[in-house]
């Protein structure tokens, strides 16, 4: 029994968390937290009494050195972690030095955002190392530690920095050959969700609750494949140069299983399996699989022939990628080289047109505004608006997306401190119980960090509720300031998005549409120069990335809260962007470069010609007005010319795109529709 319930606990991880990679970033966190805290209670209790400036920082450049060290590499992260811990003890002096010119000491502080933020233009490690001093001097200016106490301050840094170290590189070492297995174990979970829910259709016809849950399996499935393409190392181009490489073999049967089961959803759509089909895949009974093979071996012109063709290759790909899984088991994925997935180094664009120096901007004017305002508030406190400011334009790409992280905070902050300050008034006095539960809630404020920013603060909100009880300076009126510190914070982030540089939601669809187009354009151009192959299979695959990229800029725009409320056109609009997607993907999978086929080449010339008409339009796409589509019950014959019908569906999806007839140039449609008689 407790077997059994290991194994759901196990499948239930890895369906929310592929490759276990928010649970090992909040162990991650966690434990540099309580190992930091340790070692500096045992260094405070036996050799020398730290200040609690030393304490402040090491839990605090212990988050960072979790959650903001993303080099590749141990040594690299090591790098990183020592540049980030000399800029902290830098800053800190720094602040400590200043402390009797308050003035200029917030003036430095503005100096150290605009660094830290313009840092990030040099990757991973300028990230990094602008965060450690950022928050230092945070830490530096919020606990003004004497300069004396300067040395026995810095053990804070560089206990933190050496933990966090071997946490990351021996209790939870990263290992893309493990996380590489997790991931395919979760595209075969997900494909087995797929099947089980056809499965329950039992051939009836698929209504609607039925469709929606069927597109969010391959929504779902869609993002765990997307993550494990990530951990297969490819060459610094990102094209394979033949299938007799390992890693191009298992892509090529990864590829395979997601188009599969996404040809056999929108099949099932047209006309759903019948049962006994999807059980024998599900059990892999070959003779049972075998004898629907034999049934459609002739050309059917049925839509259910099509759907058990789907099925039967969903079968035969899902059998591969569980023998490419226990393979991958056996050795370790020991025959895949990892030394040539490398990055390409690129020039660092240090003008305004850059987003990223943009932002920083942005960022420093926002700090100065909510430093203003805090100061107002409170002398003390004040910091906590900054903090706020400085951290609502972290992975946001546009106002829209700038407001949402900023509304998510205030409701994260008012919350937490809410059920903080019960849990604080409940366990007062009990440190051995207090200790505990912050220790959780930190876990789960970075479990699901990835999933949810308001989550993350309510857990944060939560653990600074409980330090507070514990060190006796909690109050109501602290509780009530850190709130409206926060708010000032969220609303200076918020207006100075709106204002300075603003990148509207539109603006940023705009962009992520722009580079969708040019990458089908590519991917149509490659077939119109006769390429074939991986090149397709990687061309297609940047065209699914593209997509979420799409998904993600358009995000706001269906927001509940937002000013522009249009959820039913945002979902139509994007399942056509998703439907060319998926038709560009059979395309690559089925197109062999012919000697001549003029047919084929109208169809591309056709499709052509629909990006170019539709692409300056950019997001206006998006503010149509459309009909609920139901599947036509048109015959997909996926099984033969696929490449001619990707091509098809492609254009009927452009199409579909600026439903009024002048959108179709008459070149164009009448090209497909000879391409269709013919």
């Amino acid at each position: 029994m407790h077997l059994f319930s290991g194994f759901q606990a196990r499948d239930w991880l890895l369906a929310n968390d592929p490759a276990l990679s928010r649970l090992r970033m909040a162990l991650r966190v966690t434990l540099t937290i309580v190992f930091s805290f340790l070692v500096l209670l045992a260094i405070h209790m036996a050799i020398l009494p730290l200040p609690t400036a030393a304490f402040g920082l090491g839990i605090v450049l212990s988050i960072e050195g979790g959650v903001a060290v993303r080099d590749k590499g141990n040594s690299r992260q090591l790098i990183t972690r020592l540049f980030g811990c000399a800029a902290s003890l830098a800053v800190v002096g720094i602040a400590a030095g200043l402390e009797d010119h308050r003035l200029l000491s917030d003036l430095i502080f503005l100096a150290v955002i605009a660094l830290a933020s313009a840092g990030r233009v040099f990757g991973p490690r300028g990230f990094a190392i602008g965060m450690f001093a950022f928050t230092s001097y945070f830490m530096g200016a919020y606990f003004r530690p004497p300069l004396a106490e300067l040395p026995a301050v810095a053990i804070g840094p560089v206990v933190a920095v050496l933990v966090g170290h071997l946490v990351r590189a021996v209790l939870l070492p990263d290992d893309w050959r493990r996380d590489l297995l997790r991931s395919l174990e979760s595209v075969r979970g997900r494909i087995n969700q797929i099947l089980f829910k056809l499965a329950v259709i039992n051939g009836a016809e698929i209504g609607e609750t039925d469709r929606q849950e069927l597109r969010q399996l391959e929504d779902r499935l869609k993002e765990v494949v997307l993550m494990a393409e990530t951990f297969i190392p490819r060459p610094p181009a990102g094209v394979f140069d033949g299938a007799a490489d390992p890693a191009a073999e298992l892509a090529i049967r990864l590829f395979d299983a997601h188009l599969a089961a996404e040809s056999a959803i929108v099949l099932s759509f047209q006309s759903p399996p019948p049962f006994p089909l999807v059980h024998a895949v599900i059990e892999a009974d070959m003779a049972e699989l075998a004898r629907f093979e034999g049934m459609v071996d002739a050309v059917g012109d049925q839509p259910q022939d099509e759907t058990v063709r789907a099925l039967l290759w969903l079968g035969k790909a899902r059998q591969q990628l569980t023998q490419a899984i226990g393979e991958g088991r056996a050795s370790g994925f020991s025959e895949i080289d990892d030394s040539k997935d490398m990055v390409q180094s690129q020039a660092i664009d240090f003008s305004l047109a850059n987003p990223l120096l943009r932002a920083a901007l942005q960022i420093t004017i926002a700090s100065a505004i909510a430093m203003s305002f805090g100061l107002l508030l409170s002398r003390e406190r004040w910091f906590w608006a900054v903090l706020a400011s400085f951290l609502v334009f972290t992975n946001t790409n546009s106002r829209g997306d700038t407001a949402m992280r900023a509304l998510s905070r205030s409701l994260g902050t008012v919350f937490g401190i809410a059920i903080g300050l019960v849990l604080a008034t409940l366990i007062s006095g009990e440190p051995d119980i207090a200790i505990p539960v912050a220790a959780v809630c930190i876990f789960l404020a970075f479990y699901f960090l990835q999933v949810s920013y308001a989550t993350m603060t309510f857990f944060i909100s939560i653990v600074l509720c409980l330090v507070y009880g514990m060190t006796g300076v909690l109050t109501l009126d602290l509780l009530k300031l850190r709130i409206g510190e926060t708010m000032i914070g969220a609303a200076a982030g918020t207006a100075v998005a709106f204002i300075v540089f603003p990148t509207r939601t539109r603006g940023a669809l705009d962009s992520a549409l722009a580079r969708w187009f040019q990458a089908l354009r590519d991917l149509l151009g490659a077939l119109g120069e006769g390429k074939s192959g991986f090149e397709l299979m990687a061309l297609s695959q940047k065209i699914d990335a593209c997509y979420r990229d799409v998904t993600v800029a358009a995000r706001p725009l269906g927001s509940s809260w937002s000013v522009v409320t249009r959820p039913g056109q945002i979902r139509q609009t994007l399942a056509i962007f998703l439907s060319c997607t998926y038709w560009a993907r059979i395309l690559a999978k089925s197109y062999e470069a012919p000697a001549s086929d003029d047919n084929l080449n109208r169809l591309i010339a056709a499709d052509l010609a629909l990006i170019d008409d539709a692409a300056p339009r950019g997001s206006s796409c998006f503010l149509i007005k459309r009909k609920a589509s139901r599947t036509t019950g048109r015959h997909l014959p996926l099984s033969r010319e696929g490449a001619r019908l990707g091509l098809e569906m492609i254009g009927s999806a452009l199409e579909r795109l600026y439903p009024q007839a002048d959108v179709l140039p008459f070149a164009a449609g009448e090209a497909i529709a000879r391409s269709k008689q013919g």
